[in-house]
Order: C-alpha cells, then structure tokens, then sequence
C-alpha cells in the first residue's frame, strides 16, 4: 500500500512564505508579474507558479502539492515543468 501525502493547506505555504521574511505578493512582484498573480498556484495547476513559489522556499514544488507531481495510479513522479519562452528570431528580408 502506498502511503500518499497531502498537499500543503495555502496558509501553511504562506506562513512558510512569512516565515522567511516574505509574502506571495512580493515575490510575485520579483518574478515580474503583478502582485497577486501567483495566488493562483494555490488553488489550481500553474507549474510556472509553483517552481517560482518552491524555489524561494529552496524545495522541489511536489513536497508542497503531491497531488500535481504524481502519479495517482503509478506513484511515479511527473515530469511537469514551467514552460520556458522561446524567443523567436526575425528573419530579415
């Protein structure tokens, strides 16, 4: 039988936040986006979100949300990233 964690509850991920001398909104603004856009990774899928909130708390996001990073059937970690841009050159003409 495999033992399955829970996700973080959204205010322990912003009292770890705090804890660290921080608030989402501020790091939201370091990332370039508005204040209170990754509020969104705490009620829904945002890889891009949880990288940037588990990054500053210095750990993989599938210690804060198994759930995403899992595989319900299997167990096995997913491969779920934030998509990268990628920059398109202009051809001159």
């Amino acid at each position: 039988m495999m033992l399955r964690k829970s996700d973080w509850h959204p205010a322990d991920i912003i009292a770890a936040l705090r804890k660290r001398g921080t608030t989402l909104a501020a790091i939201s603004r370091k990332a370039g986006l508005s204040s209170s856009t990754l509020a969104n990774a705490l009620s829904r899928p945002w890889p891009k979100g949880e990288w940037i909130i588990a990054n500053f708390l210095g750990i993989h996001p599938s210690e804060i949300w198994p759930s995403r990073y899992y595989d319900s059937m299997t167990g096995d970690l997913l491969e779920r990233k934030a998509r990268e841009k990628i920059e398109h050159e202009e051809n001159a003409i």
